[in-house]
Protein backbone atom coordinates (compact mmCIF):
# COMPACT_ATOMS: atom_id res chain seq x y z
CA UNK A 1 0.00 0.00 0.00
CA UNK A 2 2.79 2.40 0.88
CA UNK A 3 4.62 1.59 -2.35
CA UNK A 4 1.57 2.26 -4.51
CA UNK A 5 1.03 5.63 -2.86
CA UNK A 6 4.62 6.70 -3.57
CA UNK A 7 4.18 5.90 -7.26
CA UNK A 8 1.23 8.29 -7.51
CA UNK A 9 2.16 11.74 -8.89
CA UNK A 10 -0.17 13.45 -6.36
CA UNK A 11 1.34 11.69 -3.38
CA UNK A 12 2.39 14.78 -1.50
CA UNK A 13 -1.11 16.27 -1.59
CA UNK A 14 -3.04 13.10 -0.85
CA UNK A 15 -5.54 13.01 2.01
CA UNK A 16 -4.14 13.19 5.52
CA UNK A 17 -0.49 12.48 4.76
CA UNK A 18 2.17 14.98 5.56
CA UNK A 19 5.95 15.26 5.55
CA UNK A 20 7.86 14.42 8.71
CA UNK A 21 10.47 16.60 10.30
CA UNK A 22 13.12 14.51 8.51
CA UNK A 23 12.08 15.98 5.19
CA UNK A 24 14.70 18.32 3.76
CA UNK A 25 15.35 20.20 0.56
CA UNK A 26 17.44 18.41 -2.01
CA UNK A 27 20.82 19.95 -2.79
CA UNK A 28 20.29 19.32 -6.48
CA UNK A 29 18.53 22.03 -8.43
CA UNK A 30 16.70 19.38 -10.45
CA UNK A 31 13.81 17.31 -9.13
CA UNK A 32 14.96 14.76 -6.52
CA UNK A 33 14.99 11.04 -7.28
CA UNK A 34 13.68 8.27 -5.00
CA UNK A 35 15.04 4.76 -5.29
CA UNK A 36 12.60 2.05 -4.25
CA UNK A 37 13.20 -1.70 -4.11
CA UNK A 38 10.66 -4.45 -3.98
CA UNK A 39 9.45 -4.88 -0.38
CA UNK A 40 9.15 -8.64 -0.74
CA UNK A 41 12.78 -9.04 -1.76
CA UNK A 42 12.00 -10.78 -5.06
CA UNK A 43 13.11 -7.72 -7.03
CA UNK A 44 15.84 -6.62 -4.65
CA UNK A 45 18.40 -6.61 -7.44
CA UNK A 46 16.33 -4.37 -9.67
CA UNK A 47 16.18 -0.88 -8.18
CA UNK A 48 14.00 1.56 -10.01
CA UNK A 49 14.13 5.37 -10.09
CA UNK A 50 11.05 7.57 -10.06
CA UNK A 51 11.21 11.36 -10.51
CA UNK A 52 9.00 13.22 -8.04
CA UNK A 53 7.92 16.79 -8.74
CA UNK A 54 8.37 18.17 -5.25
CA UNK A 55 11.13 20.30 -3.66
CA UNK A 56 11.41 17.85 -0.74
CA UNK A 57 13.37 14.63 -0.48
CA UNK A 58 11.18 12.03 1.21
CA UNK A 59 12.81 9.96 3.93
CA UNK A 60 9.69 8.92 5.85
CA UNK A 61 5.90 9.14 5.59
CA UNK A 62 3.65 9.83 8.59
CA UNK A 63 -0.09 9.49 9.04
CA UNK A 64 -2.53 11.34 11.26
CA UNK A 65 -5.97 10.40 12.55
CA UNK A 66 -7.02 14.05 12.56
CA UNK A 67 -8.20 16.09 9.60
CA UNK A 68 -4.83 17.48 8.58
CA UNK A 69 -3.94 20.40 6.38
CA UNK A 70 -2.23 20.43 2.97
CA UNK A 71 1.37 21.57 2.71
CA UNK A 72 2.20 24.28 0.21
CA UNK A 73 5.36 25.90 -1.02
CA UNK A 74 7.22 27.90 1.61
CA UNK A 75 5.96 25.86 4.55
CA UNK A 76 2.43 27.37 4.55
CA UNK A 77 -0.18 25.12 6.10
CA UNK A 78 -3.96 25.42 6.21
CA UNK A 79 -5.53 25.14 9.67
CA UNK A 80 -9.07 23.75 9.24
CA UNK A 81 -12.09 23.82 11.52
CA UNK A 82 -12.00 20.31 12.95
CA UNK A 83 -15.05 18.24 13.83
CA UNK A 84 -16.29 19.63 17.15
CA UNK A 85 -18.95 17.03 17.83
CA UNK A 86 -21.14 14.38 16.31
CA UNK A 87 -23.52 15.78 13.71
CA UNK A 88 -21.96 19.27 13.75
CA UNK A 89 -21.58 20.62 10.19
CA UNK A 90 -20.76 24.28 10.88
CA UNK A 91 -19.85 26.69 13.66
CA UNK A 92 -20.05 30.42 14.29
CA UNK A 93 -16.69 32.15 14.72
CA UNK A 94 -17.02 34.24 17.87
CA UNK A 95 -13.57 35.85 18.15
CA UNK A 96 -9.90 35.52 17.31
CA UNK A 97 -7.17 35.27 19.92
CA UNK A 98 -4.44 35.92 17.32
CA UNK A 99 -3.91 38.23 14.38
CA UNK A 100 -1.87 38.11 11.20
CA UNK A 101 1.86 38.15 11.90
CA UNK A 102 1.55 36.78 15.46
CA UNK A 103 3.89 34.01 16.62
CA UNK A 104 1.91 31.02 17.85
CA UNK A 105 3.00 28.25 20.20
CA UNK A 106 1.76 24.70 20.13
CA UNK A 107 -1.57 24.29 21.99
CA UNK A 108 -2.07 28.07 22.07
CA UNK A 109 -5.74 29.08 21.51
CA UNK A 110 -6.33 30.46 18.04
CA UNK A 111 -10.02 31.31 18.11
CA UNK A 112 -13.32 30.60 19.81
CA UNK A 113 -16.22 29.03 17.91
CA UNK A 114 -19.76 28.13 18.89
CA UNK A 115 -21.60 25.14 17.48
CA UNK A 116 -25.23 24.21 18.01
CA UNK A 117 -24.19 22.48 21.20
CA UNK A 118 -21.23 24.20 22.85
CA UNK A 119 -18.57 26.91 22.78
CA UNK A 120 -15.12 25.59 21.92
CA UNK A 121 -11.61 27.00 21.70
CA UNK A 122 -9.59 25.93 18.65
CA UNK A 123 -5.92 25.47 19.53
CA UNK A 124 -2.82 25.25 17.37
CA UNK A 125 -1.07 21.93 16.81
CA UNK A 126 2.17 23.62 15.72
CA UNK A 127 4.63 26.38 16.47
CA UNK A 128 4.54 29.00 13.76
CA UNK A 129 3.41 32.39 12.56
CA UNK A 130 -0.07 33.43 11.44
CA UNK A 131 0.17 34.20 7.74
CA UNK A 132 -3.47 34.93 6.86
CA UNK A 133 -6.83 34.93 8.65
CA UNK A 134 -9.65 33.87 6.34
CA UNK A 135 -12.81 34.59 8.38
CA UNK A 136 -14.18 37.49 10.40
CA UNK A 137 -15.85 37.19 13.82
CA UNK A 138 -19.53 36.40 13.36
CA UNK A 139 -18.98 34.30 10.23
CA UNK A 140 -20.41 30.79 9.84
CA UNK A 141 -17.59 28.35 9.02
CA UNK A 142 -18.15 24.86 7.65
CA UNK A 143 -16.40 21.93 9.32
CA UNK A 144 -13.25 21.19 7.34
CA UNK A 145 -12.98 24.72 5.91
CA UNK A 146 -9.70 26.59 6.42
CA UNK A 147 -9.74 28.99 9.35
CA UNK A 148 -6.30 30.49 8.81
CA UNK A 149 -2.97 29.89 7.10
CA UNK A 150 0.19 29.44 9.13
CA UNK A 151 3.89 29.38 8.45
CA UNK A 152 4.97 26.43 10.56
CA UNK A 153 8.43 26.58 12.20
CA UNK A 154 9.11 22.88 11.83
CA UNK A 155 8.57 22.92 8.09
CA UNK A 156 9.09 26.49 6.99
CA UNK A 157 12.88 26.17 6.67
CA UNK A 158 13.85 22.46 6.78
CA UNK A 159 17.58 21.73 7.01
CA UNK A 160 19.19 18.39 6.16
CA UNK A 161 21.86 16.65 8.23
CA UNK A 162 24.75 18.27 6.32
CA UNK A 163 23.36 21.80 6.75
CA UNK A 164 23.61 22.39 3.01
CA UNK A 165 21.00 25.12 3.17
CA UNK A 166 21.81 26.71 6.51
CA UNK A 167 22.05 30.10 4.78
CA UNK A 168 18.63 29.89 3.18
CA UNK A 169 16.15 32.39 4.68
CA UNK A 170 13.21 30.77 6.49
CA UNK A 171 9.92 30.89 4.66
CA UNK A 172 8.19 32.45 7.64
CA UNK A 173 10.36 35.58 7.43
CA UNK A 174 9.33 36.07 3.80
CA UNK A 175 5.68 35.66 4.68
CA UNK A 176 6.04 37.98 7.65
CA UNK A 177 7.56 40.73 5.48
CA UNK A 178 4.97 40.24 2.77
CA UNK A 179 2.02 40.49 5.14
CA UNK A 180 3.36 43.11 7.57
CA UNK A 181 1.23 45.94 6.19
CA UNK A 182 -1.91 43.84 5.84
CA UNK A 183 -1.50 42.62 9.41
CA UNK A 184 -1.48 46.17 10.72
CA UNK A 185 -4.46 47.15 8.62
CA UNK A 186 -6.48 44.13 9.72
CA UNK A 187 -5.54 44.22 13.40
CA UNK A 188 -8.96 45.21 14.68
CA UNK A 189 -10.71 43.07 12.11
CA UNK A 190 -9.02 39.82 13.14
CA UNK A 191 -9.08 40.39 16.87
CA UNK A 192 -12.84 40.96 16.94
CA UNK A 193 -14.86 42.45 19.74
CA UNK A 194 -17.12 40.91 22.34
CA UNK A 195 -20.79 41.14 21.37
CA UNK A 196 -23.83 38.95 20.87
CA UNK A 197 -25.11 37.88 17.43
CA UNK A 198 -28.18 40.11 17.80
CA UNK A 199 -25.97 43.17 18.40
CA UNK A 200 -23.85 42.28 15.37
CA UNK A 201 -27.04 42.01 13.34
CA UNK A 202 -28.09 45.52 14.37
CA UNK A 203 -24.66 46.82 13.38
CA UNK A 204 -24.91 45.13 9.97
CA UNK A 205 -28.38 46.61 9.50
CA UNK A 206 -26.95 50.12 9.70
CA UNK A 207 -23.76 49.25 7.81
CA UNK A 208 -21.59 49.78 10.90
CA UNK A 209 -18.23 48.08 11.40
CA UNK A 210 -18.70 46.80 14.94
CA UNK A 211 -14.94 46.91 15.54
CA UNK A 212 -15.19 50.73 15.43
CA UNK A 213 -17.80 50.86 18.20
CA UNK A 214 -16.56 51.50 21.74
CA UNK A 215 -18.08 48.95 24.09
CA UNK A 216 -19.46 49.97 27.47
CA UNK A 217 -20.16 46.45 28.75
CA UNK A 218 -18.04 44.11 30.82
CA UNK A 219 -14.55 43.53 29.35
CA UNK A 220 -15.35 46.03 26.59
CA UNK A 221 -18.38 44.11 25.31
CA UNK A 222 -20.36 46.07 22.72
CA UNK A 223 -23.99 46.44 23.76
CA UNK A 224 -27.05 47.31 21.70
CA UNK A 225 -27.06 50.81 23.19
CA UNK A 226 -23.45 51.32 22.05
CA UNK A 227 -24.36 50.50 18.44
CA UNK A 228 -27.41 52.78 18.50
CA UNK A 229 -25.39 55.61 20.02
CA UNK A 230 -22.72 55.17 17.34
CA UNK A 231 -25.39 55.12 14.61
CA UNK A 232 -26.88 58.34 15.95
CA UNK A 233 -23.48 60.06 15.89
CA UNK A 234 -22.99 58.96 12.28
CA UNK A 235 -26.40 60.31 11.33
CA UNK A 236 -27.74 56.86 10.48
CA UNK A 237 -30.67 57.28 12.89
CA UNK A 238 -32.95 60.29 12.53
CA UNK A 239 -33.11 62.32 15.72
CA UNK A 240 -33.90 65.81 16.98
CA UNK A 241 -30.75 67.92 17.23
CA UNK A 242 -32.10 69.76 20.28
CA UNK A 243 -32.96 66.75 22.36
CA UNK A 244 -30.31 64.05 21.90
CA UNK A 245 -30.19 63.47 25.63
CA UNK A 246 -33.95 62.90 25.81
CA UNK A 247 -34.22 60.44 22.95
CA UNK A 248 -35.40 56.90 23.48
CA UNK A 249 -34.32 54.24 21.00
CA UNK A 250 -35.60 50.71 21.11
CA UNK A 251 -34.85 47.95 18.61
CA UNK A 252 -37.13 45.21 19.94
CA UNK A 253 -40.11 47.15 18.55
CA UNK A 254 -38.50 48.89 16.94
CA UNK A 255 -39.15 52.64 17.56
CA UNK A 256 -37.40 55.97 18.02
CA UNK A 257 -38.89 58.61 20.30
CA UNK A 258 -37.76 62.21 20.77
CA UNK A 259 -39.33 64.50 23.36
CA UNK A 260 -39.27 67.62 21.19
CA UNK A 261 -39.79 66.02 17.78
CA UNK A 262 -42.93 66.78 15.76
CA UNK A 263 -45.94 64.61 16.48
CA UNK A 264 -45.70 62.93 13.09
CA UNK A 265 -42.18 61.70 13.86
CA UNK A 266 -42.67 60.53 17.45
CA UNK A 267 -42.71 56.84 16.52
CA UNK A 268 -40.66 55.39 13.68
CA UNK A 269 -40.90 51.59 13.46
CA UNK A 270 -38.09 49.62 11.88
CA UNK A 271 -38.07 45.94 10.91
CA UNK A 272 -35.03 44.05 12.16
CA UNK A 273 -33.53 40.81 10.88
CA UNK A 274 -31.77 38.79 13.59
CA UNK A 275 -29.62 35.84 12.48
CA UNK A 276 -30.27 32.54 14.24
CA UNK A 277 -27.00 31.50 15.84
CA UNK A 278 -25.58 29.37 18.65
CA UNK A 279 -27.98 27.58 20.95
CA UNK A 280 -30.97 29.02 19.11
CA UNK A 281 -29.89 27.21 15.93
CA UNK A 282 -29.87 23.95 17.87
CA UNK A 283 -33.35 24.70 19.23
CA UNK A 284 -34.67 25.35 15.72
CA UNK A 285 -33.35 22.02 14.43
CA UNK A 286 -34.43 19.99 17.47
CA UNK A 287 -37.93 21.44 17.74
CA UNK A 288 -38.53 21.14 13.99
CA UNK A 289 -37.68 17.45 14.18
CA UNK A 290 -39.67 16.99 17.42
CA UNK A 291 -42.81 18.42 15.82
CA UNK A 292 -42.91 15.35 13.55
CA UNK A 293 -43.01 12.92 16.50
CA UNK A 294 -46.43 11.78 17.85
CA UNK A 295 -46.54 13.18 21.40
CA UNK A 296 -48.54 11.96 24.37
CA UNK A 297 -48.90 14.30 27.38
CA UNK A 298 -49.75 13.29 30.93
CA UNK A 299 -50.50 15.86 33.67
CA UNK A 300 -50.25 15.15 37.40
CA UNK A 301 -50.24 17.08 40.69
CA UNK A 302 -47.62 16.22 43.32
CA UNK A 303 -47.77 17.11 47.01
CA UNK A 304 -44.42 18.65 47.90
CA UNK A 305 -44.93 19.26 51.66
CA UNK A 306 -42.32 16.64 52.58
CA UNK A 307 -39.94 17.96 49.90
CA UNK A 308 -40.19 21.48 51.33
CA UNK A 309 -39.30 20.17 54.80
CA UNK A 310 -36.41 18.13 53.38
CA UNK A 311 -34.95 21.18 51.65
CA UNK A 312 -35.22 23.21 54.87
CA UNK A 313 -33.36 20.45 56.74
CA UNK A 314 -30.58 20.42 54.13
CA UNK A 315 -30.18 24.18 54.42
CA UNK A 316 -30.10 24.15 58.23
CA UNK A 317 -27.46 21.41 58.28
CA UNK A 318 -25.37 22.87 55.47
CA UNK A 319 -21.80 23.77 56.49
CA UNK A 320 -20.45 24.50 53.01
CA UNK A 321 -21.21 28.08 51.87
CA UNK A 322 -20.46 27.09 48.26
CA UNK A 323 -23.39 24.64 48.24
CA UNK A 324 -26.91 25.97 47.71
CA UNK A 325 -29.68 23.44 48.29
CA UNK A 326 -32.78 23.58 46.08
CA UNK A 327 -35.69 21.29 45.25
CA UNK A 328 -34.20 20.19 41.94
CA UNK A 329 -31.46 17.74 43.10
CA UNK A 330 -33.99 15.73 45.13
CA UNK A 331 -36.37 15.67 42.17
CA UNK A 332 -33.55 14.49 39.91
CA UNK A 333 -32.52 11.68 42.26
CA UNK A 334 -36.09 10.47 42.79
CA UNK A 335 -36.62 10.55 39.01
CA UNK A 336 -33.59 8.29 38.53
CA UNK A 337 -34.97 5.77 41.03
CA UNK A 338 -38.29 5.67 39.16
CA UNK A 339 -36.46 5.20 35.85
CA UNK A 340 -34.69 2.15 37.27
CA UNK A 341 -38.09 0.50 37.61
CA UNK A 342 -39.33 1.74 34.20
CA UNK A 343 -36.32 1.50 31.85
CA UNK A 344 -38.36 2.37 28.74
CA UNK A 345 -38.44 5.99 29.94
CA UNK A 346 -34.64 6.01 29.64
CA UNK A 347 -34.45 5.03 25.99
CA UNK A 348 -34.32 6.23 22.39
CA UNK A 349 -35.92 4.98 19.19
CA UNK A 350 -33.89 3.90 16.14
CA UNK A 351 -36.09 4.52 13.12
CA UNK A 352 -33.73 2.81 10.66
CA UNK A 353 -33.64 -0.53 12.47
CA UNK A 354 -37.04 -0.12 14.15
CA UNK A 355 -35.46 -0.85 17.54
CA UNK A 356 -35.79 0.68 21.00
CA UNK A 357 -32.40 1.28 22.64
CA UNK A 358 -32.56 1.11 26.43
CA UNK A 359 -29.83 3.35 27.84
CA UNK A 360 -27.67 2.12 30.68
CA UNK A 361 -26.76 5.47 32.24
CA UNK A 362 -29.29 7.92 33.63
CA UNK A 363 -28.00 11.11 32.01
CA UNK A 364 -30.69 13.56 33.10
CA UNK A 365 -30.76 16.83 31.19
CA UNK A 366 -31.79 20.13 32.77
CA UNK A 367 -33.19 22.82 30.47
CA UNK A 368 -31.54 26.17 31.27
CA UNK A 369 -32.50 29.61 30.01
CA UNK A 370 -29.29 31.61 29.51
CA UNK A 371 -28.47 35.00 27.95
CA UNK A 372 -27.22 33.01 24.95
CA UNK A 373 -30.37 30.92 24.49
CA UNK A 374 -31.91 27.68 25.70
CA UNK A 375 -29.40 24.91 26.44
CA UNK A 376 -29.83 21.45 27.96
CA UNK A 377 -26.70 20.15 29.73
CA UNK A 378 -27.06 16.82 31.47
CA UNK A 379 -25.85 15.23 34.69
CA UNK A 380 -24.14 11.92 33.90
CA UNK A 381 -24.88 8.62 35.68
CA UNK A 382 -27.32 10.04 38.20
CA UNK A 383 -28.08 6.54 39.54
CA UNK A 384 -24.57 6.44 41.03
CA UNK A 385 -24.62 9.96 42.54
CA UNK A 386 -25.81 11.20 45.92
CA UNK A 387 -28.11 14.21 46.28
CA UNK A 388 -25.14 16.31 47.42
CA UNK A 389 -23.08 15.27 44.38
CA UNK A 390 -26.01 16.12 42.11
CA UNK A 391 -26.27 19.54 43.78
CA UNK A 392 -22.59 20.31 43.10
CA UNK A 393 -22.70 19.08 39.50
CA UNK A 394 -25.87 21.07 38.82
CA UNK A 395 -24.20 24.21 40.16
CA UNK A 396 -21.16 23.63 37.94
CA UNK A 397 -23.30 23.26 34.83
CA UNK A 398 -25.34 26.36 35.67
CA UNK A 399 -22.21 28.51 36.01
CA UNK A 400 -20.79 27.23 32.71
CA UNK A 401 -24.10 27.79 30.94
CA UNK A 402 -24.35 31.41 32.11
CA UNK A 403 -20.79 32.07 30.86
CA UNK A 404 -21.41 30.24 27.57
CA UNK A 405 -18.58 27.82 28.41
CA UNK A 406 -20.33 24.44 28.25
CA UNK A 407 -18.30 21.76 26.51
CA UNK A 408 -19.56 19.13 24.05
CA UNK A 409 -19.45 16.46 26.76
CA UNK A 410 -21.78 18.57 28.95
CA UNK A 411 -24.58 18.80 26.39
CA UNK A 412 -24.37 15.42 24.65
CA UNK A 413 -25.57 11.98 25.68
CA UNK A 414 -28.75 13.01 27.52
CA UNK A 415 -31.42 10.33 28.05
CA UNK A 416 -34.34 12.31 29.58
CA UNK A 417 -34.97 16.02 30.19
CA UNK A 418 -36.42 18.06 33.06
CA UNK A 419 -37.71 21.56 32.33
CA UNK A 420 -38.12 23.59 35.51
CA UNK A 421 -40.37 26.23 33.99
CA UNK A 422 -41.84 26.89 37.45
CA UNK A 423 -38.66 28.71 38.50
CA UNK A 424 -39.70 31.48 36.07
CA UNK A 425 -43.47 31.22 36.37
CA UNK A 426 -46.50 29.26 35.28
CA UNK A 427 -48.29 26.23 36.66
CA UNK A 428 -47.23 23.86 33.87
CA UNK A 429 -46.28 23.71 30.20
CA UNK A 430 -46.61 21.28 27.29
CA UNK A 431 -43.02 20.38 26.41
CA UNK A 432 -41.72 18.97 23.13
CA UNK A 433 -39.25 16.10 23.12
CA UNK A 434 -35.52 16.73 23.15
CA UNK A 435 -34.67 14.16 20.48
CA UNK A 436 -33.52 11.42 20.42
CA UNK A 437 -34.98 11.08 23.95
CA UNK A 438 -38.46 9.60 24.38
CA UNK A 439 -39.60 11.56 27.46
CA UNK A 440 -39.47 15.09 28.83
CA UNK A 441 -41.02 16.55 32.00
CA UNK A 442 -42.06 20.17 32.54
CA UNK A 443 -42.43 21.14 36.20
CA UNK A 444 -44.55 24.09 37.30
CA UNK A 445 -44.04 26.24 40.36
CA UNK A 446 -44.73 24.93 43.85
CA UNK A 447 -47.60 26.91 45.31
CA UNK A 448 -49.76 26.81 48.43
CA UNK A 449 -53.33 25.70 47.68
CA UNK A 450 -56.24 24.59 49.93
CA UNK A 451 -56.84 20.87 50.35
CA UNK A 452 -59.35 18.77 52.30
CA UNK A 453 -58.39 16.02 54.73
CA UNK A 454 -60.46 12.87 55.36
CA UNK A 455 -62.61 14.74 57.86
CA UNK A 456 -63.44 17.55 55.47
CA UNK A 457 -61.14 20.07 57.13
CA UNK A 458 -59.27 22.53 54.92
CA UNK A 459 -55.48 22.70 55.19
CA UNK A 460 -52.75 24.35 53.09
CA UNK A 461 -50.60 22.14 50.88
CA UNK A 462 -47.60 22.77 48.62
CA UNK A 463 -48.62 21.46 45.18
CA UNK A 464 -46.51 21.15 42.02
CA UNK A 465 -48.09 20.40 38.64
CA UNK A 466 -46.02 18.36 36.19
CA UNK A 467 -46.66 17.68 32.51
CA UNK A 468 -44.84 14.73 30.97
CA UNK A 469 -44.39 14.56 27.20
CA UNK A 470 -43.66 11.12 25.73
CA UNK A 471 -42.92 9.58 22.34
CA UNK A 472 -46.11 7.63 21.65
CA UNK A 473 -44.23 5.29 19.31
CA UNK A 474 -42.35 3.93 22.33
CA UNK A 475 -44.49 4.73 25.39
CA UNK A 476 -48.20 4.27 25.94
CA UNK A 477 -50.38 6.06 28.47
CA UNK A 478 -50.41 3.24 31.02
CA UNK A 479 -46.61 3.07 31.22
CA UNK A 480 -46.32 6.84 31.61
CA UNK A 481 -49.01 6.91 34.31
CA UNK A 482 -47.36 4.10 36.33
CA UNK A 483 -43.97 5.73 36.00
CA UNK A 484 -45.34 9.08 37.17
CA UNK A 485 -46.99 7.39 40.16
CA UNK A 486 -43.65 5.83 41.12
CA UNK A 487 -41.85 9.16 40.85
CA UNK A 488 -44.64 10.89 42.77
CA UNK A 489 -44.36 8.42 45.66
CA UNK A 490 -40.64 9.15 46.08
CA UNK A 491 -41.32 12.90 46.14
CA UNK A 492 -44.23 12.79 48.54
CA UNK A 493 -42.44 10.31 50.82
CA UNK A 494 -38.69 11.02 50.45
CA UNK A 495 -37.91 8.57 53.24
CA UNK A 496 -38.60 5.83 50.68
CA UNK A 497 -35.40 6.90 48.95
CA UNK A 498 -33.45 5.29 51.77
CA UNK A 499 -34.79 1.86 50.83
CA UNK A 500 -33.14 1.98 47.41
CA UNK A 501 -30.01 4.03 48.01
CA UNK A 502 -26.77 2.07 47.71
Amino acid sequence: MIRRRILRPTFFNAGRRFLSSNAARSSDSTAPVLRLSDWSGRLASRARSFPVKNPYHLTRCCFSSQAMLDFQEGGIVHVPLAQTGEGIAECELLRWFVKEGDLVDEFQPLCEVQSDKATIEITSRYNGRVAKVLHDPGSIVKVGATLLKMSVDDYAAPVDASNEFSNAPPAESVISDTNAQSSLLNKNKTEGVLSTPSVRSIAKQYGINIDEVAGSGKDGRVLKEDVLRFAAKKGLIEESSSSKDDESVKLDGTFLESSSAPAANVLQYIDTRVPVRGYQRAMVKTMTAAAKIPHFHYVEEINCDALVKLKATFQNENTDPAVKHTFLPSLIKSLSLAMSKFPYLNACFDENSQEIILKGSHNIGIAMATPHGLVVPNIKKVQSLSILEITKELSRLQLLAQDNKLGPEDVSGGTITLSNIGSIGGKFGSPLLNLPEVAIIAMGRIEKVPRFDNNGNVYPSSIMTVNMGADHRVLDGAVVARFCNEWKSHIEKPELLLLQLR
